[in-house]
């Protein structure tokens, strides 16, 4: 049984994540447990004794709680999958705390997220909340969906990576139980400002990647930089049919890079294929103690 947290704000952008969750987990036996948060409105100084009216807070209460039931209902009516179950969740509190909460007390195996705006992934470099709880949850891999796109089965997956640091068989599981899943081609794109032999160091990282890859079939792809790192994976994600780009966020990663680089005065990141980062793990096991270290049966 796999447990999917979906942060949802109602929105088109987070049905069209749901939608996806749904359709990825299809044939598994799964819980979506369908989080929303919510926080008073009122400003108010932090030396002014102020509260929300108690009537108010019920109304945002009960209409938290009555979107999450329609959702559900939409979802059972829509899909109607004995695999799936759903619990919801309607708190007041910060989504961030709130997620953080939730992946350890439920044991979490995936965070799914949409993306606002047209240019979808772009969002996520923008301050948005989906790259704050990147940011902020260590232990759990998130899934950014891009706001129009539409689930394709992920038969042909990006991975980023520029060899500078060991991986463990425990973080890139999720990656290898997806590429296994749908029988997918795992394209390793080392993205180079200029392009120059690998280190001896980057040798020996490649050197196990290809280890935990060899029951897969991947390709390996050396790039220059264009502009910046979330350019030069737009083009090449466009250009190869890409339907779904891993990373792993560790310090000084591409994701690190990414989540600082100036993108609203560079060239944006307007990839439309959904995002995988996976937390840093180190020489830990990636799966809760009570899990198989699996998203898939």
């Amino acid at each position: 049984m796999k447990d999917i947290l979906i942060p949802t704000d109602f929105s088109e952008n987070a049905w069209n994540a749901t939608k996806y969750a749904i359709a990825l987990f299809k044939d598994e036996q799964c819980v979506f447990h369908l989080l929303n948060t919510y926080t008073p409105s009122i400003a108010h100084s932090r030396f002014m004794a102020t509260s929300m009216n108690g009537s108010a807070t019920d109304a945002i209460q009960y209409n938290s709680q009555k979107e999450l039931e329609k959702l559900v209902a939409s979802i059972k009516e829509i899909y109607n999958n004995p695999n799936h179950s759903f619990k919801t969740i309607s708190s007041f509190s910060l989504l961030i705390d709130e997620v953080k909460e939730l992946v350890a007390a439920e044991n979490i195996d995936l965070i799914v997220m949409g993306t606002k705006g047209a240019s979808g992934l772009e969002e996520v470099f923008m301050g948005s909340n989906t790259v704050r709880i990147i940011k902020s949850v260590k232990d759990c891999p998130v899934l950014a969906i891009p706001q129009y796109f539409e689930f394709k089965k992920p038969s042909e997956i990006a991975f980023a990576t520029d060899f500078n640091r060991f991986y463990t068989l425990s973080e890139l599981q999720p990656l290898l139980d997806m590429a296994n899943t749908f029988n997918a081609t795992i394209r390793i794109v080392h993205v180079q400002y200029e392009i120059k032999a690998l280190t001896e160091i980057q040798q020996f990282n490649l050197s196990m990647l290809r280890k935990y890859l060899r029951e897969v079939e991947y390709y390996i792809h050396t790039v220059t930089e264009l502009n910046s790192v979330s350019r030069t994976l737009e083009v090449f994600t466009n250009e190869l049919d890409i339907h779904l780009l891993a990373m792993l966020h560790y310090q000084h990663s591409y994701m690190e890079r990414m989540t600082r680089e100036p993108v609203v005065k560079r060239l944006a990141f307007h990839t439309q294929i959904p995002l995988l980062v996976i937390p840093e793990l180190g020489m830990g096991t990636y799966a809760k103690e009570k899990k198989e270290l699996s998203f898939f049966s």
